[in-house]
């Protein structure tokens, strides 16, 4: 399998696209990628670049979701199926938006934002790098399937991999909107599971440092270097001042923006889908009063709590009334917290874009690094609170 050297993903030199380069054979996930390729190494002569028909049946995307239409289709048929096909349709009438709005973002982002930009704030190999990364997520007002797409799109654009990790970890619990959500819950101990979540991507960020120093995780090839007197505000300035506005500007950006993505689209939807599909069999199924009588606040319960988070992949925003019928059932604050956590730091969607598209070493160390910290700081929680 070769390696686009756009986004890093794994492709098919049968049935991708490619460029030519000195001789040289490059291979794309898409046109998108190759296209980009085409204008940053100066490719003018268009007729360099050839394209294989792209085969249907070995598009993941196209698959998963040709599965995911059968398995409703045939649920009118099969009584046995229905509770499939209604936890299903509720999981993406909750997640829809988020994901759209993650893949906007992350098109936003691809076609506005200079690579240079976030390998100055996300790549440098210091402390502020891990602060700006959970800084980022804070800001960010989308549950954790639209910062998937965020997250490969600032990967691709040149973050360091701890900074990935770390934007991952923050995002879903300690941004603004889950933060009113779960006071509004939670009380002030609301506080505790967000100034907690930060903690963990913190630490799991500064350990990610030090293991990309050792070499005992992938570097980003995506990150370009940025000389030390480069200023983003001054370049920001410059292009402001050159830019012409108007309709053709407008509905260039518009294309650029949509390619973008669709090109991410088609790196994290799959996964996204897949997601759903093993919650939505394993939310149909499980019966409810487990939850309730396996969920206490004992080491049990930490351990069931983080086995039913793990394979019961619900969006932020809906996992956290969730989180507080387990604090109202069984008054184990840290069960909660486990609970939120481990639907990021287990989460199959999100380790598996890790391992396809950042590195199998990085998606390996998140969970070993980060589960026991979510497990210690569940358990002082059900202690002292």
């Amino acid at each position: 399998m070769a390696i686009d050297p756009v986004c890093g993903m794994a492709v098919d030199e049968n049935s991708s696209v490619k460029a030519i380069k000195d001789g040289r054979d490059y291979f794309f996930c898409s046109a998108h990628c190759r296209d980009k390729f085409v204008k940053q190494e100066g490719l003018v002569d268009a007729s360099c670049c050839a394209a294989f028909a792209s085969n249907p049946f070995t598009n993941k995307l196209l698959n998963i979701c040709a599965a995911a239409l059968i398995l409703i289709a045939v649920s009118f048929f099969i009584p046995l199926l229905v509770p499939f096909r209604v936890s299903f349709l509720a999981y993406l009438k909750t997640i829809w938006w988020a994901v759209a709005l993650g893949l906007f973002l992350g098109g936003l982002v691809d076609y506005y934002i200079p690579r240079e930009y976030i390998s100055k704030v996300l790549s440098q190999k210091r402390p502020s790098t891990i602060f700006n990364a959970v800084l980022l997520g804070f800001l960010m007002s989308a549950c954790s399937h639209g910062i998937l797409a965020l997250s490969m799109q600032l990967h691709k654009k040149g973050a360091s991999n701890p900074a990935v990790v770390a934007f991952l970890l923050a995002s879903p619990w300690a941004n603004l909107t889950i933060t009113i959500m779960l006071v509004a819950f939670f009380g002030l101990k609301g506080l505790f599971i967000i100034i907690a979540a930060v903690a963990v991507a913190i630490n799991t960020g500064f350990i990610f440092m030090f293991l990309e120093k050792r070499g005992l995780i992938e570097t980003n090839k995506n990150t370009v270097e940025v000389s030390e007197g480069f200023s983003i505000r001054a370049d920001l300035a410059m292009r402001f001042r050159d830019y012409k506005f108007g309709f053709n500007s407008l509905k260039s950006g518009t294309l650029g923006v949509a390619r973008g993505a669709l090109a991410l689209a088609n790196m994290v939807l799959w996964w996204i889908i897949l997601g759903m599909l093993l919650a939505s069999f394993a939310g149909a199924y499980i019966p409810v009063h487990f939850f309730h009588k396996f969920m206490g606040p004992t080491m049990l319960g930490l351990g069931v709590t983080l086995l039913l988070a793990t394979v019961i992949e619900v969006c932020s925003e809906g996992s956290s009334p969730l989180a507080f019928e387990i604090y109202r059932q069984t008054g184990a604050l840290g069960n909660s917290f486990v609970f939120l956590m481990a639907g990021v730091v287990t989460d199959y969607t999100e380790i598996g874009l890790l391992w396809a598209n950042v590195g199998r070493r990085v998606a390996l160390w998140m969970p070993l690094i980060s589960v026991p910290q979510v497990i210690l700081i569940g358990y002082l929680a059900n202690l002292f609170f």
